[in-house]
């Protein structure tokens, strides 16, 4: 009887530990209280699916939603609830960026055409998306050392352990939130940054 009173309490402690695992991997939040950064955000360049240079500059004082994506992921249908925001605020200072991703679970294997084409056919995307780019490791692109790195953003580390991983910057290029994968573009914080109604 003991022995059956010990194995369900290790399964039932295993079992709360895989819960937290997997809360904190694909539903955690974490907020940051508006501060200066110490490399600059409008610093930052990246390059667009089309190929084209785009400067971080050009986003001073905008909302910035960036996030990594994947077309054969899970988390993928979050495409059309980007779009939505975008549909919704992009008017009112809201920038989105997507950035396609192969990090993880090599979900996003397609050339820039095919990536372009798969979003555009599938959930008619019209926000921002840039080149393929690696989010962490040693060819970690420089905009996500810069989210990913207290060092650099000011405020705290970072670590992305999924597609659709989502950090918010607010419109004087501070960084702001960081939202796991699982956490939807429709989270009520979400929609309060977008609509520029958090300060």
């Amino acid at each position: 009887m003991n022995t059956w009173i010990i194995f369900g309490t290790i399964a039932s402690l295993a079992l709360a530990g895989a819960g937290w695992w997997g809360w904190s991997t694909f539903k955690g939040k974490t907020v940051h209280a508006p501060s200066p950064s110490t490399a600059s955000f409008y610093d930052l360049q990246a390059t667009t699916l089309e190929g084209e240079p785009f400067a971080f500059s050009q986003l001073r004082g905008k909302r910035v939603l960036l996030v990594n994506t994947a077309s054969k992921c899970g988390y993928t249908p979050q495409y059309a609830e980007l779009e939505a925001l975008h549909k919704e605020f992009g008017d009112k200072g809201l920038v989105i960026l997507g950035f396609p991703c192969n990090d993880f679970g090599k979900q996003e294997p397609g050339s820039a055409t095919e990536i372009g084409e798969f979003c555009a056919r599938n959930y008619g995307v019209s926000f921002t998306m840039m080149e393929k780019v690696s989010v962490k490791g040693e060819a970690q692109h420089p905009v996500y050392a810069w989210l990913c790195r207290a060092s650099l953003n000011g405020v705290s580390d970072h670590e992305v352990k999924w597609n659709f991983h989502k950090f918010l910057v607010d419109e004087q290029g501070r960084l702001v939130g960081a939202y796991r994968s699982g956490v939807s573009p429709k989270d009520a914080e979400i929609r309060a940054f977008a609509a520029g109604s958090t300060k």
